[in-house]
């Protein structure tokens, strides 16, 4: 990843949603994508150009447009009908990006557009994220990445953030996977928790 003196930042066209540019370089703010976030809280997270990513929950394509300067390509997932409005837009200035208009919860509509991943990065406001995270395994690589932006209170908002927390990992664990690092994303997004694991 890219910083100019500590800010982090992208090498792609600009004016993608108002975003400042320094140095030629489009800055990433913390505080619109928790990918960033994680970033800032995290030096050790990486992108690396020869990378495919199979991102789920790309609403409106801020974090998919950073990502994709990046990385050899993205296919984005999303299910609401104006933020997918917002990511064709975004995918026609970059050619590296597959739009797919689809319900994470169903990956077996897609699963013919899809190549296999190094990383999956999964933003979705769901209640049951960990289990669609597990249904994507069948796409990502073994020794493969799954990132996981955990919104606390979309799973259940009667237990702790922290219990949530707990249980995603371990759910996570139970199903294959290594988790390698988890951290909660404040102060830039309160009650998210990123966690990133191996496919073992």
């Amino acid at each position: 990843m890219i910083s100019i003196d500590g800010t982090l930042v992208s090498a792609g066209e600009g004016g993608v949603y108002g975003e400042r540019m320094v140095g030629g370089h489009r800055v990433w703010d913390p505080y619109r994508s928790k990918l960033s976030a994680l970033w800032y809280l995290d030096k050790s997270t990486d992108l690396s150009s020869d990378a495919v990513v199979l991102y789920l929950g790309a609403a409106n394509g801020t974090t998919v447009s950073h990502v994709a300067d990046y990385v050899e390509s993205v296919y984005a997932v999303e299910f609401a009908p104006r933020p997918m409005q917002d990511l064709l837009m975004v995918a026609r200035k970059r050619k590296n990006i597959v739009p797919i208009f689809a319900d994470a919860t169903q990956p077996q509509r897609y699963a013919p557009l899809l190549e296999a991943a190094d990383i999956i990065y999964q933003d979705v406001a769901q209640p049951n994220q960990a289990g669609i995270a597990i249904k994507h395994l069948p796409f990502l690589k073994k020794g493969g990445v799954l990132i996981l932006m955990l919104k606390t209170r979309s799973v259940d908002i009667r237990k702790s953030p922290e219990e949530v927390f707990a249980d995603t990992c371990e759910e996570l664990s139970r199903a294959g996977l290594r988790v390698q690092k988890s951290l909660w994303l404040s102060p830039y997004h309160a009650d998210h928790a990123a966690i990133v694991c191996e496919r073992l």
